[in-house]
């Protein structure tokens, strides 16, 4: 069994006009610092990028032209006092170890760079995903302190992630048996570093998405007698499948958890579990993120709510050389409104980078609705609502110089094939019951406008 303190962090950026606050949710930065500053043996952080040193002077930089007494409002600090944070471990002789993808323009790997300059025990790597799986990206944000203290979520290295963008996450403290599972995830993807992806990649055909794509040469896609030997040291061998290997009894444990915050009696341990994508990284019998996230979906009781808010959503893959319809999620939805009558909310942030074919897959979504009510006989009383959540000036971020504003909105988002992530499941309700209430918040807010439905008609041909 397991007794650790759990805790949410940063539910509304700054320039959001909520006044709303809820008791026990840390700011990320809070967070990332408090994590940095009582490390005393190592510290391991990933991130998909870095930009924690705000760059107004830097005509490159989205911060370019904002004064400094607006930079100072927008919280670019945070970034800083982060940067600084890790400094500070470092100095202290901390054993640091920074793991990201290239980065964003145009700091790319600039600050883990820095920080590992002459510092012989800052160690920084950066991790080319497409180089294992063709596409896809480290998409991870993690911090590990000491092997006990981790965090979880949706913010990257960038003082905007820790100020001005819609972010989540989730810490747990004094809690090394989760911390150590995390950190066997991270050695994995550091293994991965050090190694020539030439040498252990190879083209296969999926017979689940009909493609033909590069995977490592150990993956469950390969026959077990064609596979190589994993270098990898936890790995544990799936069965040769057409798919993402299904696990019928996924790896939980029981925890007793203090939640700042929360009037729950947390005295009784509750299930968590831990999931990891993709499956050729994972190891033990954990889950893979997509069976965990329909997992989800399905547990709802009959007539209960599932609520889902994520930065993008597309039924199909975003950045794979070829295209790839994907319904799991879709379909796992769809079946909750039939059989178990469920209501289904889901917000989606309408931003800067909204995906442009976003919107037919929702209104084919809602079309469920229309399928649910059809025929008498179906006894369908499930339905879906979805929203987008649409902060204003969210067209219009940038520099000064250009656009005069800034403002941002990301939710912590259902990944799309071959991103690598770790995700933090639990039934503890009083973390269900904060996550809840940061859900209504944003749903019930002047900012989430319904998604219309596709409109009514038939096609007839003959």
């Amino acid at each position: 069994m397991i007794s650790a303190k759990l805790g949410l962090s940063n539910p509304f950026p700054r320039t959001c006009l909520s006044s709303l606050s809820f008791p026990g949710v840390l700011s990320t930065a809070d967070v990332f610092r408090w994590l940095a500053g009582n490390s005393s043996d190592k510290l391991d952080i990933m991130a998909q990028y870095w930009q924690l040193i705000a760059q107004p002077d830097d005509p490159r930089s989205g911060d370019y032209g904002y004064s400094a007494e607006s930079m100072k409002n927008f919280g670019s600090g945070d970034g800083s006092s982060v940067y600084k944070s890790i400094e500070d471990a470092a100095d202290r002789d901390v054993n640091v170890r920074l793991l990201q993808h290239s980065g964003v323009y145009p700091d790319y790997t600039q600050e883990p760079s820095a920080l590992a300059l002459g510092r012989p025990n800052v160690k920084n790597v950066t991790l080319l995903i497409k180089d294992w799986f063709e596409s896809g990206v480290l998409h991870a944000k993690v911090w590990i302190s000491d092997s006990r203290d981790v965090y979880i979520g949706s913010a990257n290295n960038d003082w905007k992630s820790l100020t001005q963008v819609k972010e989540v996450g989730i810490y747990l403290v004094n809690c090394p048996d989760i911390a150590k599972k995390v950190e066997i995830f991270y050695n994995n993807l550091w293994k991965l570093g050090s190694l020539n992806s030439s040498d252990y990649t190879r083209k296969i055909w999926d017979q689940q998405w009909q493609i033909s794509r590069t995977v490592p040469c150990w993956s469950h896609f390969i026959p077990s007698k064609q596979r190589c030997r994993s270098p990898l040291p936890p790995y544990v061998e799936v069965p040769h499948t057409s798919g993402y290997p299904l696990l019928t009894d996924p790896s939980t444990f029981k925890t007793s958890i203090q939640t700042p915050g929360c009037n729950y009696s947390n005295s009784k341990p509750q299930s968590s579990y831990l999931s990891f994508a993709p499956p050729e990284l994972s190891f033990g019998k954990y889950q893979a993120d997509e069976q965990a996230w329909i997992e989800t979906i399905k547990s709802v009781k009959d007539g209960e709510t599932v609520r889902i808010s994520t930065m993008d959503w597309l039924g199909q893959s975003e950045y794979s050389k070829q295209t790839v319809y994907w319904s799991s999620l879709s379909t796992a939805i769809s079946e909750v409104i039939f059989s178990k009558h469920a209501k289904v909310k889901i917000l989606v942030a309408y931003w800067s980078h909204f995906i442009a074919n976003t919107d037919q897959y929702l209104k084919s979504l809602l079309y469920s609705n229309n399928l649910c009510s059809s025929s008498p006989d179906n006894k369908c009383a499930g339905k879906i609502e979805i929203k987008y959540y649409m902060v204003p000036g969210y067209n219009s971020t940038g520099a000064a110089v250009i656009n005069g504003t800034s403002t941002g909105n990301k939710y912590p988002g259902f990944g799309r094939v071959n991103h690598v992530g770790v995700s933090f499941g639990t039934y503890n309700p009083g973390i269900v019951g904060q996550l809840q209430k940061i859900f209504d918040a944003d749903w019930d807010s002047p900012y989430a406008v319904p998604v219309q439905p596709l409109q009514d008609g038939h096609a007839f041909s003959s």
